[in-house]
C-alpha cells in the first residue's frame, strides 16, 4: 500500500499554535520534510519529539518530490512542514503536492489544517471579509507597479504579506498612488507583542517610523474607501 503525505500547518508565532492532530502527525510520521530545518527542530524539540529531517524549501521542491515520493511507495508516512503557518499559501508545498498526486495518485494526501496568517489577520481587522482578494507577497521588481495598480483599483478588501524591509517601501508606494485607501496592518500575531493597526498609508507609515515597529512579519489588508 501506498503511504500518506500530511501537510501540517505549523504556529505563526506561539507554540500553542500547534493543534494535538498536528502534534500526533509529527509524532507518527516517519519523516519530516521542512522548509527550513532549523525551524522544524525547534518546534520538535519544543515538544520534545525526536525525528529525521530533511529540507525541502522553494529551490529544492521538485527535485525533493522524487525522495519523497520513494518514502511514500514503501508505505512510509511523511510529514510536511513550512516555516510558519499552512505550507503552499505564500510558502512551498504545492508543487509537492501536484507531483506526488500525478506520480502516486494512490497515496493518500490529507491536510492537517491549523494556524494561517491570512484568517488569522482577517478575523481580528473588522472589515467585511464575505469576498478578498488575496496576493501574497508582491513582486519585488518586474511586475509590481502592475500589481499595485490591481491593490488599488480593487472593489473587495485585498490582503497582502510583506516582510519588515519592505513594509514602509510599499505604504509609501500605495500612498503615491492611492492615498485614499485604508489600511489595516497586523503584525507579530499569536505573538506577545500582537497589534493592530488601521490608517491611511502615509498615517501607518509614520506610527512605524515614529514607534521603531517596523519588525516580524506584516499582513497588510487594503479595504477600498
Amino acid at each position: 500500500m501506498a503511504g500518506k503525505l500530511s501537510v501540517v500547518a505549523t504556529p505563526i508565532g506561539n507554540m500553542g499554535d500547534l493543534t494535538f492532530r498536528a502534534l500526533w502527525n509529527l509524532k507518527e510520521c516517519d519523516a519530516v520534510y521542512a522548509e527550513d530545518t532549523r525551524e522544524i527542530l525547534k518546534l520538535l524539540n519544543h515538544y520534545g519529539l525526536r525525528k529525521s529531517v530533511f529540507r525541502l524549501d522553494a529551490a529544492t521542491e521538485a527535485k525533493k518530490a522524487s525522495e519523497v515520493i520513494e518514502r511514500l511507495e514503501r508505505g512510509e508516512h511523511v510529514a510536511y512542514v513550512t516555516d510558519a503557518g499552512t505550507p503552499g499559501i505564500s510558502d512551498p508545498g504545492s508543487r509537492l503536492v501536484a507531483i506526488v498526486r500525478k506520480a502516486l495518485p494512490e497515496a493518500t494526501i490529507d491536510a492537517i489544517p491549523g494556524a494561517s496568517a491570512l484568517t488569522a489577520a482577517l478575523s481580528i481587522a473588522g472589515i467585511d471579509a464575505t469576498a478578498f482578494t488575496f496576493l501574497g507577497f508582491l513582486p519585488h521588481k518586474k511586475g509590481r507597479q502592475t500589481a499595485l495598480k490591481k491593490v488599488v483599483k480593487s472593489d473587495v478588501p485585498v490582503v497582502l504579506y510583506e516582510s519588515p524591509h519592505r513594509i514602509l517601501k510599499l505604504l509609501k508606494e500605495i500612498d503615491a498612488v492611492a492615498p485614499h485607501v485604508q489600511i489595516t496592518i497586523a503584525r507579530e500575531l499569536t505573538k506577545l507583542h500582537e497589534e493592530v493597526l488601521v490608517g491611511s498609508p502615509e498615517e501607518l507609515a509614520e506610527s512605524l517610523e515614529r514607534g521603531r515597529k517596523v519588525r516580524g512579519e506584516f499582513v497588510v489588508i487594503v479595504v477600498p474607501r
